[in-house]
């Protein structure tokens, strides 16, 4: 009679899965499911060449947060890498106490320890963030398990998934999320899913009606918000990248729209000022971010508006905030 009983409680559990639930798996169930049985304990070596195992070193009795990446990505990976250290930085020391970042290259023949070090150092990654390489087949079978296998690595690594999964290995709760996200939300919904009842009952607890009005919808504003501020500011200063205020009266127009929309062609072409910015900005590549041309028009005139918002500062930004992306919630789905 116990076998029946547990299959309807995991047909449940699967059917609330599909409706987008946050699902909560008891430790008998969990056990069986995404504990030592279900992750390999294959070794893997962190940025500093310290030799570890997957499920013994870094993810039991762990919450974790993981992505893949490649280093020389031209694509998504310097964008979710600059992201999750905004996130870092929100989360603060609880990284590498209470959480666990791991970022597991997918190019292990050219992302040495040494590599991944500095690739590391680039985007400020402090305490609790672990870079780490290890045998091809080994980091196959571990996206696999995660649930962060493309069919597309080994042919074109850029179309490898830019998600995070997001994991309370004692627990046995999973969630997969996009790892390009607002660095805020993404702050705030690993504090609630991962740190425990009491935040989340406190974040539950706030009113709706605390939350600060839409004034209006600005698609060059939101783009910048989700593409671009995780590597500039606008009038504060330079970050990963240059300070973006002025840009649109410091630049040639035809080369700031080639440049907006395909980075890694002028890079690849040795274009002189794309080459001077990726030397000054610690070889920090700009991604391509595949931005239609009416993508790159609204982003330059948020940029203009911005900008003169500066110069007469009773000038309003009416960017609203970043809404948040679909969820899965379990490994391999």
């Amino acid at each position: 009679m116990q076998r029946p009983q547990w299959a309807c409680i995991t047909a449940a559990c699967v059917w609330l899965a599909g409706a987008g639930a946050l699902l909560w798996i008891g430790p008998a169930l969990s056990a069986e499911r995404w504990g030592a049985d279900y992750f390999p304990n294959v070794p893997l070596v962190t940025q500093d060449g310290k030799r570890v195992r997957f499920y013994d070193d870094l993810l039991k009795g762990k919450a974790v947060v993981i992505n893949v990446i490649y280093t020389h990505c031209p694509d998504k990976c310097p964008l979710s890498t600059a992201k999750l250290a905004q996130v870092q930085r929100l989360l603060g020391d609880r990284v590498g106490k209470e959480i666990f970042f791991y970022s597991i290259s997918i190019d292990p023949k050219r992302d040495t320890p040494a590599v991944l070090k500095a690739y590391a150092e680039k985007f400020h990654a402090g305490p609790g963030w672990l870079f780490l390489t290890g045998k091809k087949e080994d980091i196959t079978l571990v996206q696999k398990k995660l649930g962060l296998w493309s069919r597309t690595d080994a042919d074109d690594p850029d179309g490898h998934l830019s998600s995070l999964m997001i994991g309370n290995e004692p627990t046995g709760q999973w969630m997969r999320q996009s790892a390009l996200d607002n660095p805020r939300f993404l702050a705030m919904k690993l504090s609630t899913f991962l740190l425990g009842w009491q935040n989340r009952q406190e974040d539950m607890g706030k009113s709706y009606t605390a939350a600060p009005p839409i004034e209006g919808l600005d698609a060059g504003g939101y783009l910048f918000r989700s593409r671009c501020s995780a590597c500039h500011t606008i009038g504060k200063g330079d970050a990963l990248g240059p300070d973006l205020l002025g840009v649109t009266s410091r630049r040639d127009q035809a080369w700031l729209r080639r440049f907006i929309k395909t980075p890694d062609e002028m890079l690849a072409e040795q274009d002189p000022i794309a080459m001077d910015l990726y030397a000054r900005y610690n070889a920090v590549r700009m991604p391509n971010l595949h931005l239609g041309d009416g993508d790159v028009e609204a982003l330059i005139q948020y940029l203009e508006a911005q900008s003169a918002a500066h110069e007469h500062p009773e000038g309003k930004d009416s960017t609203p905030p970043m809404m948040p992306q679909p969820m899965s919630d379990a490994p391999g789905s």
